[in-house]
């Protein structure tokens, strides 16, 4: 528990410190690849969340999205987005997130998801999973008709995007609806508290989903790659929902994406 709380500390002083400004929050903005946003909070940020975690765990190494840190075999690591939602942050769309996985000799064993603009802190460990301080889970929905899901849009890597379109129509066509926040973090957050019953991304990076899946599994959901296995985290494709539709979907998305 004194981990936590000092995480849980750290990120709310993150907040304070980068995000509850003015509303023109950000000095510069930089183009790091197609339609990859980068601005000078995101640098901050990270920088300030890898120095106050080594205070936490000094001997722990960091993966971070804007490559903040080293990348080592120590035995804790931290994986880090200090902005996930960053073109929503930039447009003022207010749907952005911080997000923090924690991995003890590869394995995650806690996850923090902060949904900065309704300050809900997601957060998870072998216990359970919690926003704020209310325990949360997955629904129970098992009938597709009955479903509302969440996606994410490809938007430099446009390979797959016949296969997706397949997927999407169905889904269109047989669920409740389909949403597209533009944080795969609070995708996998509202997954796991049951706003969403599913979600389905490709294309995306360690620092996207490790926490948010975490979140997911912690709430009594299930978490895997587009072909079943779980290679979510570095695989740059992932399910995500109660049990019953993490499976329904990957069905779905594997048929379509192997006719």
């Amino acid at each position: 528990m004194e981990r936590t709380q000092a995480i849980v500390d750290i990120l709310k002083e993150a907040k304070s410190t980068f995000f509850d400004a003015s509303v023109d929050r950000f000095d510069s903005l930089d183009i790091k690849g197609l339609n990859q946003l980068v601005t000078d909070i995101d640098v901050a940020t990270e920088k300030f969340l890898v120095s106050r975690f080594k205070d936490v765990l000094p001997t722990s190494s960091f993966i971070a999205e804007e490559n903040t840190g080293v990348q080592t075999d120590a035995e804790y690591q931290w994986i880090i987005d200090p902005l996930d939602g960053t073109t929503n942050f930039v447009h003022q769309i207010p749907v952005y997130s911080i997000s923090v996985a924690l991995q003890r000799n590869g394995k995650t064993i806690e996850g923090y998801v902060y949904e900065l603009n309704r300050d809900e802190l997601f957060r998870a460990n072998a216990e359970g999973a919690w926003l704020n301080d209310t325990p949360i889970q997955v629904t129970e929905t098992t009938e597709i008709a009955d479903t509302l899901l969440a996606t994410g849009f490809p938007y430099y890597d446009f390979e797959k995007v016949p296969e997706y379109l397949k997927v999407l129509e169905y889904c269109m066509r047989k669920t409740r609806g389909v949403r597209r926040l533009g944080s795969a973090a609070v995708d996998l957050a509202y997954v796991a508290c049951g706003r969403f019953d599913g979600f389905f991304e490709v294309g995306l990076s360690p620092w996207d989903v490790a926490a948010g899946a975490y979140i997911v599994q912690q709430a009594g959901g299930k978490v895997i790659d587009f072909s079943g296995g779980d290679q979510f985290i570095f695989g740059g494709e992932i399910v995500a929902g109660n049990p019953a539709m993490a499976q329904h979907l990957q069905e779905i998305i594997q048929h379509h994406f192997e006719s």
